[in-house]
């Protein structure tokens, strides 16, 4: 290059994108999400409700979710991606085209373009400091990038549960190919701390490598800024079967072989999670929940605790007293014991469609047997003969392992069977909102 001819850079080039606004220049509005609640979601009150609770605090509730095995979520291709090109920009010091030798460095200036903030640097200092019990779990992207379209389908004390349509291709969330939607739970932040997220993260340590066909977990956290809450990301469940029991008085048939399917899906859970040293110390309808499959899956791992194999003792009645078991409520426990009587309590209460005690109105009352079955001569002595091992004394009831060789358990109906019997669900529930329908117009 010849004597007196410098170097022109031009301060942007069209073949360079434009780095992106900064969040304080962003002047794009942001549209409040809207949701849509169905005419059938559980009301409090109920013997279900947590009213009737020795705690105040619930993760998961009776939310018709569920979660398929989980993986560690990739980060989005957006907070990869330079916005800016690689190389720097070059500046000229002079006022003039002709005062520097192209071979020169002086009079020139390396610019560095910054990269894009990350969306957890963007967030409120208030919300980044209230979220950091959790922060090892939370996803670094804008969940509205993944989800869209949430509709209500369960309430709770801690927050709501939406279905919620995913908007990008499944398989970056660790989904199954083909997969639409999720349920999604959002908590509210407060600016203090808060003591649900501290549960939170007790729960997810409790839980860390704990995957089993039978057990719903929570796959992923998000935080959104356009109502300042904490999204939960787990399976999307079918229904509950606290839901399946309260069909029964609007026809639904629960046949003795379909509760043995329930309750050795429950139990091939249990004995996978006493292998863990884990209790759940709260099985029962409302946190036992059925898939577009038929499986049923354990949830809500809020009053979960983990033991060792040679010292299973627990002190604290926790879960609903309904299907609580009795040594609960005299003083320290065998952990491991309690939720095989709980879910002797659920079988008890599919076959009455109202869990143990439901009329007693003074806890002391409670007994430690189950009252008889009002008709008893509608089922087989299998199904009593379980009954009566689930609700052993502590020390000589069975577990989990040897439940499952039981001549109830072994006579259970086929998955196909469970499978019509949500298609008679959810006819039934058409019906019902016809009839609402009519009823109100």
């Amino acid at each position: 290059m010849g004597e007196g001819v410098s170097i022109i850079l031009l301060d942007a080039d069209p073949s360079w994108p434009e780095p992106p606004l900064s969040p304080d220049l962003d002047s794009t509005p942001r549209q409040p999400v809207r949701f849509r609640t169905p005419s059938l979601i559980r009301t409090q009150g109920s013997p279900h409700s947590s009213l009737f609770s020795n705690e105040t605090s619930s993760t998961t509730e009776s939310a018709p979710l569920i979660t398929p095995k989980p993986s560690l979520l990739p980060p989005s291709p957006l907070r990869e991606k330079s916005f800016a090109p690689d190389v720097a920009f070059l500046t000229s010091m002079t006022d003039t085209f002709g005062g520097r030798s192209s071979d020169s460095e002086e009079g020139l200036t390396l610019l560095t373009v910054p990269k894009a903030r990350s969306y957890s640097q963007r967030l409120p200092s208030w919300i980044a400091e209230v979220v950091v019990p959790l922060s090892e779990f939370i996803v670094d992207a804008d969940p509205q990038e993944y989800f869209a379209d949430l509709q209500e389908i369960a309430e709770g004390e801690s927050g709501s549960v939406y279905a919620a349509r995913v908007v990008c291709p499944p398989e970056e969330l660790g989904l199954p190919a083909g997969k639409t939607h999720v349920a999604v739970k959002a908590i509210a932040v407060q600016p203090s701390v808060s003591p649900k997220l501290q549960d939170l993260r007790q729960e997810m340590e409790l839980m860390r490598g704990v995957y089993h066909e039978h057990v719903l977990r929570m796959d992923a956290f998000y935080v959104n800024l356009v109502d300042d809450s904490v999204w939960i990301r787990m399976e999307l469940m079918e229904r509950s079967l606290a839901d399946v029991v309260g069909l029964v008085s609007e026809g639904l048939s629960l046949q003795e072989r379909m509760i043995a399917r329930f309750a050795s899906d429950v139990l091939h859970a249990l004995e996978y999670l006493q292998k863990h040293h884990i209790a759940h110390r709260d099985v029962r309808s409302d946190n036992l929940l059925l898939n577009t499959d038929g499986i049923v899956k354990v949830a809500d791992f809020s009053n979960a605790v983990r033991v060792t194999r040679n010292s299973p003792t627990s002190v604290g009645a926790v879960g609903v007293i309904y299907w609580q078991a009795p040594e609960m409520r005299s003083g320290a426990y065998n952990a491991l014991k309690v939720d095989v009587w709980s879910l002797g309590a659920t079988v008890w209460e599919l076959a009455e469609t109202e869990p143990p005690f439901a009329d007693v109105q003074d806890s002391r009352e409670i007994g430690s047997q189950w009252p008889p079955l009002r008709q008893p001569d509608l089922y087989t002595r299998n199904f009593h003969d379980f009954l009566r091992l689930c609700s052993r004394s502590s020390a000589s009831r069975p577990n989990a392992n040897e439940l499952l060789n039981t001549p109830f358990i072994r006579n259970a109906c086929g998955r196909a069977v469970i499978f019509q019997l949500l298609s008679q669900c959810r006819a039934i529930e058409e019906r019902v909102l016809q009839r609402e329908s009519a009823g109100e117009s």
